[in-house]
Parts: C-alpha cells; structure tokens; sequence
C-alpha cells in the first residue's frame, strides 16, 4: 500500500471512531449497564439486556424522546434485550377516551434480526400483553397458539385494520402471560398509532374485559446484531386523555 493511501485509511478510520466517541459523550444520559434506566418527562429510558447468551449494548438518551443503543448480540436463537422507553398509565380501558403514540426510527438495513416493537402491558399482574411489531428483519416470530408443519406461526387473524395499520394478528401465550401480538403487514420507521383502539379490538373478540392499561414501551427487540450494530428512536411520545 502506498505511504499517502495509508494515511488517507487511518485519518479516515480515526475520524469514525472520533465521531462516535463525540456522539456518546454528546448525550445527556448513558450507560452500560444491563438494566441501567433514566427517568426523563415522565417516562423511563430502559437497557433492558435480559436474554441468555446475550453480548455487548450500551444505551444514550437526550430524551425519553430521542434515544439509541449500540448492540453487538450473537448470531443465536432467542432474544437478547427490549432496550426501551416507557409511559406508565395505570387507568382502565373504560376510563380512557384516547390513547395514541407515535415514533420515527433508525434501524439497521441488514445484519440484524430484530423487531421495532410496542410492548404494552394491561390487566393485574401484567395478565397481558399486547405487541405492535412496526419494523422486523432476520428470523424472529410472534408467539402464537397455533404453528405449521414448517414452523411458522398460523395467525388467528389476517390483514385487520385497525388503530391506523393494517396488522397479521397472533394469539399465544409465553407461560406467563397471554400474548396478543400485531404484526404490521409492511414495516414503516415512522407512524402514529391509536393504541386505544386496537385494545378495544382485543375487548370487542373476548380476549380480555375492562383491564387497566398498565403501561406502554417502544423500543426494539434485538434477537441478534454480530457486528455490532445501532438502533435510534429519532422521536417518540404517548399520550392519553380520560
């Protein structure tokens, strides 16, 4: 290699480490930790690294709002982390005359299987739980009763419209909770998303009655991310009125 095209290499190789290490210490919060947590407006910012044979993630907020992690999870089965943001709610269906959320995120365009998901949470003792599946690539799947002989899961329902998307819906149950996962049938980085609306749904088929609503989390479900990848939450907010 010529001494100029080496040089060139190193400056730009120096300049992409420089830049991140900028990014990192540009945040107004971050942390290592495996469940390392900041309250901000209202809401807290999750690590959340809880799966089995997890790797190396670190996580940096502005703002409940505006927040990222860096993942590097091996290229196994099973999920590894649900870094996150959450709003707690605590009020009955019957109680809430709105409940809607938006977002716009930055994920990996290969090298990942991972879903940029909705985790809300409803009924005493977290009885259920409701997954919104906005964003997903690599080999991850919903939790359903149901299976076919070649391992996919069968939904109970199909091309559902509801809460502003059209969703594949799958109802299973993870041996502690019931689990109600929407499965968009198209990924987006960006939208807004009548929550209400969709848990009205679930009432309406008899899955659940008048549940509290315990609280809502946006975040991504990493399964893997080898090389060592990078997730944003550009934006996010809940908000509900009674």
């Amino acid at each position: 290699m010529k001494k100029s095209k080496f040089i060139t290499v190193v400056t730009l190789a120096l300049v992409a480490v420089l830049s991140s290490v900028s990014v990192a210490f540009a945040a107004t919060w971050s942390s290592t930790a495996q469940y390392g947590n900041w309250s901000n407006g209202g809401y807290t910012v999750y690590n959340n690294v809880w799966g089995s044979g997890a790797g190396a993630q670190s996580i940096w907020a502005n703002s409940y709002s505006n927040w990222g992690v860096w993942a590097q999870h091996p290229n196994t089965g099973g999920i590894k982390s649900y870094p996150n943001s959450t709003r707690e709610i605590g009020l009955k269906l019957s109680a809430l005359k709105s409940v809607s959320s938006s977002f716009n995120v930055t994920v990996p365009s290969s090298g990942a299987a991972f879903e940029s998901a909705y985790d809300i949470w409803a009924g005493n003792n977290n009885a259920y739980e409701i997954m919104l599946w906005m964003n997903y690539a690599g080999d991850v799947k919903p939790i359903a009763d149901n299976w076919s002989s070649a391992g996919n899961p069968i939904a109970s329902f199909t091309n559902v419209s509801i809460g502003g998307h059209t969703w594949n819906v799958y109802k299973g149950n993870n041996g502690s909770n019931a689990v109600f996962s929407f499965v968009r049938t198209g990924n987006t980085n960006s939208g807004t998303v009548d929550i209400l609306a969709i848990m009205n749904w679930i009432k309406g088929k008899s899955w659940f009655g008048d549940e509290t609503l315990n609280r809502v989390q946006f975040g991504f479900e990493i399964t893997s991310s080898p090389a060592g990848l990078d997730f944003i939450t550009n934006s996010y907010s809940v908000s509900y009125s009674q």
